[in-house]
């Protein structure tokens, strides 16, 4: 059996109203503000929402056996969640891109059954993100399949 594996980066903002307390996911968005009710959204002013996925990204993550890594990182300190693709991805969403510990899927999803959500990271990332320091994001793609 081969694994491949493709990754790609893109950068996003903290904001001083990153909270994030949310228990079921996380969301980074291209939107350039966030009220303290937006207790999921973590980065702001992104680069990248989910209809701006590279094609290939799209392809590998519309399938149940894709495995999914996301690596945070900002002001030295990072953290990783581990989650899965979907046959049911759309990735369609022109401003967001969503991590969900659910298997919902809507367009801005990009991650489902995720290992932790906005409450489950480390609280010295959160407190680097809440001082409006850069988010880096790396997405990873591992795909499973038969080699030829």
């Amino acid at each position: 059996m081969e694994v491949s594996v493709r990754g790609f980066s893109f950068r996003a903002w903290g904001h001083v109203n990153v909270r994030a307390t949310h228990r079921g996911t996380f969301e980074i968005t291209k939107e350039d503000y966030l009220t303290p009710r937006g207790d999921c959204i973590i980065g702001v002013r992104s680069e990248v929402a989910a209809a701006d996925l590279p094609r290939w990204f799209v392809e590998a993550a519309r399938s149940d056996e894709s495995v999914i890594v996301a690596v945070l990182c900002s002001g030295g300190v990072c953290d990783s969640v581990v989650g899965w693709g979907s046959p049911l991805f759309s990735l369609s969403d022109p401003t967001r891109i969503v991590f969900r510990k659910s298997s919902y899927v809507g367009p801005e999803t990009v991650m489902v059954r995720a290992s932790k959500s906005a409450l489950d990271l480390r609280r010295d990332l959160v407190l680097r993100l809440s001082e409006g320091l850069e988010l880096s994001v790396t997405l990873l793609v591992y795909r499973w399949g038969l080699g030829g």
